[in-house]
Order: C-alpha cells, then structure tokens, then sequence
C-alpha cells in the first residue's frame, strides 16, 4: 500500500517505512499538504489517533489509508515522565524545542543521584492505521530498559543514546538499524501492525 504517514519527521518515516515493508510511506509535504494537530490525548494511542484523523480532514480527496505515530519515553524514577510530552520534553508553551541533545542532558540532570537499579524505563510506540472507509487498527508496544549516565553511541536519534534495551543488552544508538528494529518499541509495534494488514 502507499500510506500517508502523519508526520514531518524524516527519521521516523525512514525508520517506519524500512519496517513496512513492501509498504511505502510518503510524508503529507509531498503532496502540498499540512496539518496542524493539538495533541490533547493522555495516551499515545489517543495522541496518535488525533493526529490520524487531523490529517484525514485535509487529505480525505486521495483516498489513502493515514498512519500515525505517537511515541515516546516513561522513566519510573520521574513517575513516568516524560511520557506523552516526550517530543516538547523541557519546553514550555511557545518555546522552541529543544534539540536531542539538549534533552538527553536535562533528563540526565533530573536523574542526577538515582542508582542504576532505580533508572528503569521503556520507549513506548503507539500506533494507528486509518482507511479511507474509516476503518482503525490501533497497537501498542514496549521497549523495557534503563537510563544510562551519559551519551553513548552515535546511531538511531531522540533518547537512544542515553537509552540501554534489557532485551538487546545494548545501548540503543550503538545498534545498527537492522537490530534497532528488532528490539526497539517502533519495530515491534510495525511487526503488529503488519500482522493486521497483511
């Protein structure tokens, strides 16, 4: 299928489309489109659903099904946070976000003096597939981890560098693309999601 994924994000639609495969991704920009979604959900499922059905409105003429992501990280030690404001995590209202980097060090500083043991955590991806005849396929999977004292690796993007996967035993931006999609929280969620469509 050729499927509009509700995003302008490069990485998560390069990420997601390697896992969709034969599926094809294509961003709303190529066809002269935008949309505008506030995100009012307490769920990823509901954030993703949101923007799912926002995207619908504006691009209901090509008939294609809409994909949405919303994903992000839960830290127990933070009581969950920064959970669905992930993306805007450390910015308020009106602020410009800040980068990768500039993220992974304010979650680093708000861990500051929490053992290892207590820096469990998980990426979370929501996922949801909307078709033209307003047909939804919604999943959910996890990623169960730790939060590492500094920066490690240079691959994946986000939190993966200060992210360690209990399941592959590795930092999550040390790990090549391939493995990343197999142990990470939007490759198990694709593999879910391919199970419904195909």
């Amino acid at each position: 299928m050729n499927i509009l994924f509700a995003s302008s994000n490069m990485h998560k639609a390069k990420e997601l489309e390697q896992l969709l495969t034969p599926h094809i991704l294509h961003l709303p920009s190529e066809f002269g489109l935008s949309f505008d979604c506030e995100e009012t959900g307490t769920t990823f499922i509901e954030n993703a659903l949101q923007k799912a059905q926002a995207l619908f409105c504006v691009s209901s003429h090509l008939g294609m099904p809409i994909l949405a992501d919303d994903s992000g990280l839960e830290v127990d030690a933070l009581d969950g946070a920064p959970g669905i404001h992930t993306a805007r995590y450390g910015s308020k209202p009106g602020e410009p976000v800040l980068s990768a980097h500039d993220k992974n060090l304010l979650l680093l500083s708000n861990l500051n003096g929490v053992p290892e043991e207590k820096r469990t955590a998980r990426f979370v991806c929501a996922l949801v597939l909307l078709y033209p005849d307003g047909r939804t396929v919604k999943v959910q999977e996890k990623a169960e981890g730790r939060i590492l004292f500094s920066e490690t690796g240079t691959h994946g993007f986000g939190y993966d560098p200060v992210f360690y996967s209990n399941e592959a035993c590795s930092c999550f931006a040390l790990l090549t693309p391939e493995s990343k999609g197999m142990y990470g929280h939007r490759g198990k969620a694709a593999l879910s999601l391919l199970r419904h469509i195909d």
